[in-house]
C-alpha cells in the first residue's frame, strides 16, 4: 500500500496552508495555541472566514454547498489546520447533524436548515445523552407523545456540549414504548426558545461551563419537525455517530501537543538542566512519539482505503482507543513539564480557576487541557464499549 502523498494532494496541501496563512487571524491562532477557551463569537469568525472561502462543509455534497472532499483531502485539511493552530470547526450542524439530513431528512428540511447552518444563523447542540443513558444509548428515557400535529416532549438530556450557545437541539426522543428498545425511538429537531426548555450549567473539573444539562417539560415540538419515519430514529443515530467518531483519533490535535510539550520541556529547567534532557521524561516523550508515528500509519492506511471507497471497519475503533490515550499522555506530559504552575490555584467551581495566572509561557492552561481531555476516552462510545467491539468483530467471529 503505499501510503505516500500524490502531486495533486501536495498541492492541495500547499493552498490549504496557503489558506491558513492568508486568512487565519494570528489573535485566533495564539488563543487555539495557548490552550484558552473560545468563544461562541471566536468559532463564528472562524466559520465565517471558512465559508468564504468555501471551505465550510468538507464533507457535504456540492449539491447542498459543500465541498465534497475525499478522505485524503479532509485529512490533508484538518492535519494543517491543527499545525497552523486554527479553531476546530464546531460538529454538531456541520459533521453531524447535516450528514443525517442529507440522507434521511425531507426536501423542505435541507432546503431550510441547511443554508441556516452554514450562514452560523442556526447554532446546533446534540441531545443524545442522559443519566442512565449514555454507552447504553439505546436506554433513553426522554420521550415524546404525539399530540394532534405537534409532540410533547418530556425529559433530561446530560452532557450537551456548548448547549449554552445553541437555538436548536436535535434530539433522540422515545414515542413507542411498548417495543424492542432501538425500535421505539425517533429523532426530532426542537427550536430551544420552545416553552418549556431549560438549560442548566455544568461546571466542569477545569472550571470552566462546556456542557449542561437540558430539560423538557411539556416542549411542544411541530411534527414536520420529525426527521424520517418515526420510531426509526435509531438508524439516523448510527449513522450520525458514524460522523462522530470521524477524526476522533485526533492525530493532528496528539502532533501539535507534543511539539508544545517539547517546546515547554526546553524551556523548563530540572536540576539546572533543560528538562528534555532528563533521561525519565525524555523516554516518556520518546514513547509518546512513536505510538503516535504508529497511529498516523494507520489512520493514512485507513484513509488511503477509505480513497478507494472501502469502509472503515473495526480499525475505527482502535484508533479511538488508542488515539485517545496518546492524547492523555501528552496532556500529562505537558502537566508534568509545568510543575507547579499546573497546580489550580482555586476551587476547581471557579471558572479560570486551573489556569495560572504567572507561569511561563506554555504553563498558563496545561491543568484546564488536562482536566478537560479526561473526557476523551468516553465520549463518541467509551474505550470500554470499544474494547468490547474489537474483541467481538476480531476474536468472537462478528460482523
Amino acid at each position: 500500500m503505499d501510503l505516500s502523498f500524490s502531486a495533486k494532494e501536495q498541492a492541495f496541501r500547499a493552498e490549504v496552508r496557503g489558506f491558513l496563512a492568508d486568512k487565519l487571524p494570528p489573535e485566533l491562532a495564539q488563543t487555539v495555541r495557548d490552550g484558552r477557551g473560545l468563544s461562541k463569537d471566536t468559532y463564528e469568525r472562524w466559520h465565517a472566514l471558512l465559508n468564504e472561502q468555501g471551505w465550510l462543509a468538507p464533507n457535504w455534497p456540492k449539491e447542498f454547498g459543500g465541498c465534497e472532499w475525499n478522505a485524503v483531502q479532509r485529512h490533508i485539511f484538518e492535519d494543517e489546520c491543527c499545525r497552523a493552530h486554527a479553531p476546530r470547526i464546531v460538529p454538531f450542524g456541520l459533521s453531524m447533524l447535516a450528514p443525517v439530513l442529507q440522507k434521511f431528512g425531507s426536501k423542505q428540511q435541507q432546503d431550510h436548515y441547511l443554508p441556516r447552518i452554514l450562514s452560523s444563523q442556526d447554532w446546533w447542540c446534540q441531545g443524545y445523552s442522559e443519566p442512565g443513558a449514555g454507552s447504553d444509548l439505546a436506554s433513553l428515557k426522554t420521550k415524546a407523545v404525539r399530540d394532534g400535529d405537534t409532540y410533547v416532549v418530556n425529559g433530561q438530556k446530560t452532557w450537551t456540549t456548548l448547549g449554552q450557545y445553541a437555538n436548536w437541539i436535535f434530539c433522540l426522543v422515545r414515542t413507542d414504548p411498548t417495543v424492542k428498545q432501538q425500535a421505539g425511538i425517533s429523532f426530532l429537531l426542537i427550536d430551544m426558545d420552545t416553552p418549556g426548555v431549560e438549560v442548566r450549567p455544568i461546571i466542569l473539573l477545569d472550571g470552566t461551563h462546556e456542557v449542561n444539562e437540558v430539560w423538557f417539560t411539556d416542549v411542544r415540538v411541530p411534527v414536520e419537525n420529525l426527521v424520517g419515519e418515526e420510531n426509526k430514529g435509531w438508524t439516523y443515530a448510527k449513522y450520525l455517530l458514524t460522523h462522530e467518531r470521524t477524526n476522533i483519533a485526533g492525530v493532528g490535535f496528539s502532533q501539535a501537543g507534543l511539539a508544545a510539550v517539547k517546546r515547554l520541556a526546553r524551556s523548563q529547567m530540572h536540576r539546572g538542566r533543560p528538562l528534555i534532557e532528563n533521561p525519565h521524561f525524555a523516554a516518556r516523550v520518546a514513547r509518546a512519539e512513536i505510538d503516535l508515528m504508529a497511529m498516523s500509519t494507520t489512520n493514512l492506511r485507513i484513509i488511503s482505503g477509505a480513497a478507494k471507497g472501502q469502509a472503515p471497519g473495526v480499525e475505527s475503533s482502535m484508533l479511538k482507543v488508542k488515539g485517545t490515550q496518546i492524547r492523555q499522555e501528552i496532556n500529562d506530559l505537558a502537566r508534568r513539564a509545568a510543575g507547579v504552575y499546573a497546580m489550580p490555584f482555586a476551587s476547581e467551581a471557579v471558572e479560570g480557576s486551573n489556569e495560572s495566572p504567572i507561569g511561563p509561557e506554555g504553563t498558563t492552561h496545561v491543568a484546564a487541557q488536562y482536566f478537560n481531555n479526561r473526557k476523551l476516552s468516553i465520549f463518541g462510545g467509551s474505550n470500554e464499549i470499544q474494547r468490547n467491539i474489537i474483541a467481538k468483530v476480531k476474536l468472537g467471529g462478528g460482523a
